[in-house]
Order: C-alpha cells, then structure tokens, then sequence
C-alpha cells in the first residue's frame, strides 16, 4: 500500500511569506520614494535663495526674532501668520527698521494646519518659490511637517529657520495628526478643524 503525502499546509506557508514579502517590499519601496523626495528637496534649497520670510506666530518672541532676522535680508517680504495684534505685531518690526509695506499681517489661521492652508495660494500668486519658515523649536518638526505637505506639494520650498526654546518637544502624535488634516486639504481641498485641538 502507497501512502500519499500532501504539503499543503507547506504551500500555505509560502503563500504566507510571499504576502509578507510583497509588504516589506511595499513598504520599503515606499520609504524610499519619501525620502528620496525630501532629500531632492533638500538639495534645491541649496539652489533656491528664499523669497519671503513666514512667521508662525502664536508668541510674541517669534515675531520679535523674526524682525530681527528680516533686517538682514532687506529685500524680502514678510509674512507673519496669526501672530499679535497687528499694532503691537508692526512697532515690534518697525523697531527693527522693517518697513509696513514689508510686512503681511494675516489673521485667519487658527491653528498650525491653516497657517500654512490659509496663503500658499497666495505664495503661488506671488511666485514665490522657497520661504524661511521661522517658529519655535519645540513647534519646527509639527511646522515643517505640514509644509512640506502642503506648501511641498505646490513646489515651494522650505528652509527652516528654529528659534532655541527650554521647552520639550511637542508630542509626536500632534505631528501624525495634523499631516494627516494636512493631507486631507490636499485631497479634498479642506480640513477638518474638529480633530482633537492642537
């Protein structure tokens, strides 16, 4: 009598590890497409001299740095998002010799995400092709995050420019949530400002 051997269950196996495979695969290929992309874009700012000056307010100490560092670069506008009150916001550039037709004042933002989603058309009208972006630097890895999403995907680049803080970094989870809210506005062309509050 000839006893039949079956290997399905082996079969199984292999099926189980070309999945996993084609995962790893996946994923792997996929990290390499970021960071690729963000490297690319590293290397153009080398090239790119930046044409505007964007402050993302919230503290009166950004926008007193960012006087401070617009008065090195004269012939480039500034751009402060949600910053002071617009007369307390324009003495602080004044002192600095920043003159008021230098200087945007923009109210509508109300977080970090509409920072960014409230004038990148704007930037794009003005041609604008690279900004410093000025902001704390426990609030710069959220900040640059949704940049490159959404200023990034419009071809403006982004050459930070951190301002030294004591404080800790921002939770990690603020930054996956608010990339995606920003990958949202990308897709859908607006963001839900109900996720949990910045």
């Amino acid at each position: 009598m000839v006893v039949k051997q079956h290997y399905r269950p082996q079969k199984k196996r292999v099926r189980k590890r070309s999945g996993w495979r084609t995962f790893w695969f996946g994923l792997w290929f996929l990290i390499c497409v970021v960071f690729g992309w963000l490297a690319s874009r590293q290397i153009a700012n080398y090239f790119v001299t930046p044409d505007a000056i964007f402050v993302l307010g919230g503290e009166p100490e950004r926008e007193k740095f960012a006087a401070r560092f617009a008065s090195q670069y004269p012939n480039i506008e500034v751009w402060v998002s949600g910053g002071s009150p617009q007369g307390y916001a324009q003495r602080i550039f004044a002192k600095e010799g920043i003159s008021a037709d230098r200087l945007h004042l923009d109210y509508r933002a109300e977080d970090t995400v509409t920072n960014f989603t409230t004038l990148v058309s704007e930037f794009q009208n003005r041609g604008i092709r690279s900004i410093y972006l000025i902001t704390s630097e426990d609030h710069m890895l959220r900040a640059r995050t949704i940049g490159e999403i959404v200023l990034g995907t419009k071809g403006i680049l982004i050459e930070p420019v951190t301002i030294p803080t004591e404080r800790s970094p921002e939770p990690v989870n603020k930054t996956f949530r608010d990339a995606a809210r920003a990958f949202l506005w990308i897709t859908l062309g607006y963001s839900p400002s109900k996720l949990p509050p910045k």
